[in-house]
């Protein structure tokens, strides 16, 4: 079978789309078929193409057997609302282009949140008279409306009626959480062609291990209980709350606590600036890193923290940090509600606290920090438990539909 798929994100960049979509085409490589990705060259979340890349019309190349397309697009940072939909839209157009130098293909994917691909992905389909898979990993574009992006309701109104069009034109839908699947049963979409495949975690690369030593010491972080965020600074994770809980520990006078960002996103520099603002000694910034290194900032953390702002939307998402952090034996702080929470419960993997309230946040962290034998339990559930979502597991599970669906 060939699959050609269609993303705007792929490695070398590191965020959740980019790792899941590479995870699933190296699977499904591995298993005898044949993928090609249709993407850009690679600049998320900075707008700034990565070294050793340019932004060309049409580029080609090899990625662990997986054929990679990289089409030109207007680039623009991961903030803002209009340059952002210009980078979607160009994306999006380029994509069709590219798609004109892929010939035999089974079926055709495309993967949310970037609306713009769905539609593009659609329209290849059609040209190439091949079945029409859409991967949801974003409710789009009601998370517009979520974050604050945008509150003109004729606008996403507009935008659902296409959102509805391409879920019912979809041959198969491909869910991250049952949420989503639910939602879209409650808004008349046929049930028996949406399947579920979460988020899930390469445990070959992400496993329990000692601190790394090395890292500690550059980070000035050896006497301290460390905690961390890793992942998008963007406008949906309401970072304020994690500042606000780094406030709470010094009015305390709780000096061994630490708490690190790691990434890039909309609201880094805002964050940066409140934290310099309220002259907070126990936060540490870091930029993004590469996929050899993640693991390493990973080690270092005593706890992870996963924060969504409050809003009824993100009850149906579940961040994809959680994975890496389970894998890896850190028990979560998990200021996310909904489904997420459930999970987190389920294997007994970490803490949930409410959104937005740094008070429990701050008494999450002091009892994983305090009470050893609650810690030990949560780390080794979160390890265990992490089994259940290994990425190739995961990945054959979404090959088998697409057999099961006739898509060969």
């Amino acid at each position: 079978m060939h699959i050609l798929f269609l993303t705007d994100n792929f490695p070398p960049e590191v965020n959740a789309p980019a790792n899941r979509t590479y995870e699933h085409a190296k699977h499904w490589v591995a298993q005898g078929h044949n993928v090609t990705i249709i993407t850009c060259a690679p600049n998320f979340p900075k707008g700034i193409v990565f070294s050793g890349y340019q932004n060309k019309l049409i580029q080609f190349e090899v990625v662990d057997g997986i054929n990679v397309i990289r089409v030109w697009s207007f680039l623009s940072p991961n903030s803002g609302f209009l340059l952002r939909l210009f980078d979607h839209i160009s994306y999006a157009v380029m994509a069709i282009f590219g798609a004109f130098f892929v010939r035999s293909v089974d079926v055709v994917i495309g993967t949310s949140p970037q609306f713009f691909t769905i539609m593009a992905a659609f329209v290849v389909s059609k040209v190439k008279k091949r079945k029409f898979v859409f991967e949801l990993r974003d409710l789009w574009p009601a998370s517009l409306k979520a974050v604050g992006l945008t509150q003109n309701d004729y606008l996403i109104n507009s935008i659902e009626k296409v959102e509805l069009f391409l879920y019912r034109r979809a041959d198969l839908i491909v869910a991250v959480t049952d949420s989503f699947k639910k939602n879209l049963i409650s808004r008349g979409i046929d049930c028996k062609k949406i399947k579920v495949v979460t988020n899930g975690v390469s445990m070959d690369a992400f496993t329990p291990q000692k601190k790394n030593r090395e890292l500690l010491k550059e980070l000035d972080l050896q006497h301290d209980f460390v905690c961390g965020y890793l992942g998008t600074h963007g406008l949906a994770h309401g970072l304020t709350t994690v500042l606000d809980t780094a406030e709470l520990l010094e009015r305390q006078n709780i000096t061994d606590v630490k708490i690190l960002f790691l990434g890039d996103g909309a609201r880094k520099d805002e964050l940066i600036a409140d934290a310099e603002k309220r002259k907070l000694s126990n936060v540490i910034f870091l930029p993004t890193v590469g996929k050899d290194r993640i693991v390493d900032y990973w080690s270092v953390l005593d706890v992870s923290i996963v924060h969504l702002k409050k809003d009824d939307l993100f009850k149906e998402v579940i961040p994809s940090k959680i994975f890496e952090s389970i894998a890896m034996g850190k028990p979560v702080v998990h200021g996310v509600e909904g489904e997420s929470a459930m999970l987190i419960k389920r294997i007994g993997a970490g803490l949930v606290v409410p959104p937005e309230d740094p008070e429990c946040m701050l008494d999450a962290i002091l009892k994983l920090k305090t009470n050893k034998l609650l810690y030990r339990q949560l780390s080794q559930a979160a390890s265990q438990g992490a089994v259940e979502f290994r990425r190739d597991k995961l990945a054959g599970r979404m090959l088998s539909y697409l057999v099961e669906y006739g898509l060969r």
